[in-house]
């Protein structure tokens, strides 16, 4: 099969151009003006921009969490997100504490193996290093494509690890050209607050936000930094949320390091204002919580001085009757919100529409830099000979409005309800293949592939 795409822009994280694409079979074979080739199928690109397939490197499908699971499978989860112009996830693997890493990778296997719509990967969440932990990681990698290590500095007795296990897994990852990545935000501090507000009687989700100060994010992302900088772990912070642990990354910059940091759409866009509804709040209850203009004023800056390489999602949704197990007390809400499917259009109509970053910023955000973190390129992120045809045909000036009623994500309400969106995700490429096109799926369950990747070597 070949699929023949002409009278592009071309948008690419570096480049920004006019021309036709030739694709044969799964990968982009030649690019170029007018180029001379018969095709099986020819997609009209004028007036569109056409940008690299979204990489997710951020969502929980099908994970189990405070007595549940999130309400997104994998089957649903990736259908939603290859209708947003996201055509590859990476999703977490979350070993279960007195079990092995195998355990918990055959486990998430199950569940999503066959049942995967866009491509897929794994992140290996380590919640319990011991000597034979750390004997599963050089095989997880070298045999598995497992390259990145999640840890937690909070959730204890669940997730989290304390200091000395994180500089050990730091250790062991480095010697086999690994990533770590972390949820940093100080436990402890977090549980106490928690604690605090429950016996006060203040369980309404404002106090989700109040239990989780911005000190708690800052303090351990400046933690995170300094235990990556004394092993010299190649380090990775997820879903950053404000500016004192932005701050946390540039100052390790002064000692020439580099910490990598993603962000997700909603840090950007959303505010803590949101949990004074009750108990609508509920519906924004995620960790870290949605802070202050302030900080999304921050973030912003900070993707364009380079100090935030990624915008994610985090996307973990669950249902409204899920959420109101908590409705009378904050702790027992569930952590997370629906967004696999808004990510790439929220970004554009919010930063590229709007002047806040480049075409070719976007791309990065959205695509190119995850690939690279996450050892695809150039087979992933990219538009270039022999590089997969994951690719968005984008119309740019088409507006429209994101609501529950029309989205694809399994769960019953939008947390960007009425939020009008300029730029639509057209036409989306899989791999050569059109997975979707004007929102009508055309693919089936099972085409998604699993993606081994690469050790760290950026």
């Amino acid at each position: 099969m070949s699929i023949l795409i002409r009278n592009a822009r071309v948008v690419t994280a570096s480049e920004d151009y006019r021309a036709d694409i030739f694709i044969q079979g799964e990968t982009i074979q030649s690019i170029g003006k007018d180029l001379p080739v018969q095709a099986d199928q020819v997609l009209d690109a004028s007036g569109k921009v056409v940008f690299p397939g979204g990489i997710d490197p951020h969502v929980h499908l099908d994970m189990p969490f405070m007595g549940t699971f999130s309400s997104d499978s994998y089957e649903t989860g990736t259908r939603a997100a290859l209708h947003g112009g996201t055509t590859m996830v990476i999703d977490f693997i979350l070993q279960t504490q007195g079990k092995s890493l195998r355990h918990a990778l055959e486990e998430w296997r199950g569940r999503s193996d066959g049942n995967c719509y866009s491509d897929y990967s794994f992140h290996m969440a380590v919640t319990d290093l011991n000597a034979e932990t750390k004997k599963e990681i050089e095989g997880l990698i070298r045999q598995e494509g497992i390259t990145s290590f999640k840890t937690f500095m909070a959730y204890k007795g669940a997730l989290m690890i304390d200091d000395g296990q994180m500089m050990e897994l730091m250790m062991e990852v480095k010697r086999h050209g690994g990533l770590v990545t972390v949820h940093a935000t100080n436990g402890d501090m977090i549980d106490r607050l928690i604690a605090k507000f429950r016996s006060e009687g203040k369980r309404s989700p404002l106090y989700h936000y109040l239990s989780q100060p911005e000190i708690t994010e800052a303090e351990a992302s400046g933690r995170f930094a300094d235990m990556a900088y004394y092993t010299g772990a190649q380090g990775y912070i997820v879903h950053m949320t404000c500016q004192g642990a932005l701050d946390a990354v540039r100052r390790a910059t002064l000692r020439n390091q580099v910490v990598y940091a993603e962000t997700c759409i909603q840090y950007l866009l959303l505010d803590a204002s949101l949990y004074e509804r009750d108990p609508e709040g509920a519906k924004w209850v995620m960790s870290p919580p949605l802070r202050q203009k302030k900080d999304q004023q921050a973030l912003w800056a900070g993707i364009r001085q380079g100090l935030v390489q990624v915008v994610g999602t985090d996307h973990c949704p669950f249902t409204w009757e899920q959420k109101m197990r908590g409705r009378d007390d904050f702790s027992k809400i569930p952590n997370g919100h629906p967004a696999i499917e808004h990510r790439m259009e929220l970004l554009w109509s919010e930063g590229v529409a709007k002047g806040r970053i480049s075409p070719n910023k976007y791309v990065e955000l959205t695509s190119t830099n995850a690939a690279r973190i996450f050892g695809m390129y150039p087979r992933k992120g990219c538009i270039a000979p022999g590089a997969d045809a994951d690719l968005v045909i984008f119309n740019p000036d088409q507006k429209h409005t994101i609501s529950a009623s029309t989205h694809h994500m399994n769960v019953d309400y939008s947390a960007y309800e009425g939020w009008e969106v300029q730029g639509k995700c057209e036409t989306v490429l899989l791999r050569g293949k059109v997975a979707v096109d004007q929102g009508v799926l055309k693919v089936e369950k099972g085409e998604g592939k699993y993606v081994g990747r690469e050790t760290w070597a950026l």
